[in-house]
């Protein structure tokens, strides 16, 4: 059995607030560094195409007209900033509300420690294995764990994060949540305290 305090993992389950987080966060994550030439960057020559009068076709100046292959492109991306905000306190209630819904759904899974003294990442997939089954796995790590990290690395079903970075879009990307007693007490440090709850 584990305390849980119950304003962080008992708490009022809003999926717009939590759709707002993930979505600022997959934002913030855009470079906007796309861009295209207009007909004014386009590098080809500025003569007349052809003579104005007496062909037939339009009349023409310039062959970097957007209607022609290879001149420059009307109304194109530019680079742009994506970055977005929220206020501290709707973070932390959106992170509340995806912990009570993994731990009403049962995605959370904790145990007592989880350490190692050098990489070995077949010893770590069987510890997983043995938690998680064939499930996809986002182990909260509660400070910096070289050995651990470096062996969670090289698995393609699991992620090793920093309890003190949970966000909402790591939280829902994973079938299981794998949470060691210590990560526990930084969660709580982070989103707040009260009575706790007991699962």
């Amino acid at each position: 059995q584990v305390e849980l305090p119950a304003e962080i993992y008992e708490a009022n389950i809003n999926t717009g607030l939590m759709w707002q987080y993930n979505q600022m966060q997959r934002d913030n994550a855009r470079q906007g560094t796309d861009k295209v030439k207009k007909r004014s960057e386009v590098n080809r020559t500025h003569a007349k195409w052809y003579r104005q009068k007496g062909t037939g076709r339009a009349r023409h100046g310039s062959r970097n007209a957007p209607i022609f292959v290879g001149g420059g492109r009307t109304f194109g991306p530019k680079p742009h900033k994506y970055t977005k905000h929220m206020p501290k306190k709707m973070r932390h209630a959106a992170l509340r509300s995806a912990l009570s819904a993994c731990l009403r759904d049962g995605q959370l899974i904790f145990v007592d420690t989880l350490t190692m003294d050098q990489p070995k990442t077949k010893a770590v997939a069987g510890i997983i294995s043995t938690l998680v089954g064939d499930q996809t796995a986002l182990i909260l790590v509660p400070e910096r764990m070289e050995a651990l990290e470096a062996s969670i690395h090289n698995l393609p079903r699991a992620f090793a994060l920093r309890a003190s970075y949970v966000n909402v879009r790591d939280l829902f990307q994973y079938d299981r949540v794998i949470i060691p007693l210590a990560s526990l007490d930084v969660i709580k440090t982070i989103l707040g305290k009260t009575a706790p709850v007991t699962e």
